[in-house]
């Protein structure tokens, strides 16, 4: 079985499929940086799609996610924008902590795992 990677950099590629897995990195916003909870989650949401998708697989096939908060009291909002995008019956096994993000900039960091 080969081991494919997606925007590989100097530390990390941006997903990794072996086998029938898709594991995503942490994906930040880039354009929404700054912005709302509401902004980071939707830009953040809408790569996750577009890298499952690059990857062969998509959302309805998420088998778990990790959510990192800068603050906890923002998970209601992180949560408005993250219910709507997951598919009905198939919601992933997830766990949202709090965490001191990589820049002050981020509030919200979201890394998933995927069946093909």
């Amino acid at each position: 079985m080969s081991i494919e990677r997606l925007d590989t950099g100097p530390r990390m590629s941006q997903a990794v499929s072996f086998g029938n897995m898709v594991f995503l990195a942490g994906q930040v916003a880039e354009t929404k940086a700054g912005g709302s909870v509401t902004e980071q989650t939707a830009e953040i949401l809408g790569q996750i799609d577009a890298l499952l998708a690059r990857a062969g697989t998509d959302k309805s096939r998420i088998l778990s996610a990790t959510i990192y908060l800068a603050d906890m009291g923002t998970f209601g909002e992180m949560n408005a924008v993250w219910e709507p995008w997951v598919v009905p019956g198939h919601t992933p096994a997830r766990a949202t902590v709090e965490a001191k993000l990589a820049a002050p900039q981020y509030t919200v960091e979201i890394q998933v795992v995927a069946a093909k």
